[in-house]
């Protein structure tokens, strides 16, 4: 009876050193893979960061490209006009451009207000309105 009962022990050990192993990989294993996700978090980030550096220099540039072309505009004009009415000209048309990307704004700020997503809202009213009659009428399916 002991020999029977020596092999259970030996088999219940290693079954034991077994579990203990898988754990140890498991945890391993885990610990490995939030790594490598903290590694590619990193340096996806650092990508992102220059590339939202990068657009905010374009950006910048472009404003200055704009000036640039908005002074050759006055040039061009003083050609024909005399400085006052060129520079009077292109300030008006910059400001009506303004205003009207202003108005656009303001009209699609309008349309995403409020914030709270109103049809999904009313289409859950309706479905819980729906279920109440239900309960009310007896109907469970």
């Amino acid at each position: 009876m002991t020999a029977v009962s020596d092999q259970r022990s030996a088999a219940d050990a290693s079954a034991g050193e077994l579990v203990s192993r898988i754990a140890e990989q498991i945890s391993t294993l885990v610990r490995d893979e939030l790594a490598l996700a903290k590694a590619e978090l990193v340096a996806k980030g650092r990508h992102a960061g220059i590339g939202g550096g990068l657009f905010g220099g374009a950006a910048a540039l472009g404003l200055y490209g704009l000036g640039l072309a908005l002074a050759l505009t006055v040039v061009a004009l003083d050609l024909v006009w005399p400085l006052w009415l060129a520079l009077l000209v292109v300030t008006v048309v910059v400001f009506a451009a303004a205003g009207v990307a202003a108005l656009l704004g303001r009209r699609q700020f309008a349309e995403a207000t409020p914030l709270a997503p109103s049809d999904a809202i009313a289409g859950v009213n309706q479905d819980v309105d729906a279920v109440k009659a239900a309960v009310r009428e007896g109907r469970t399916s």
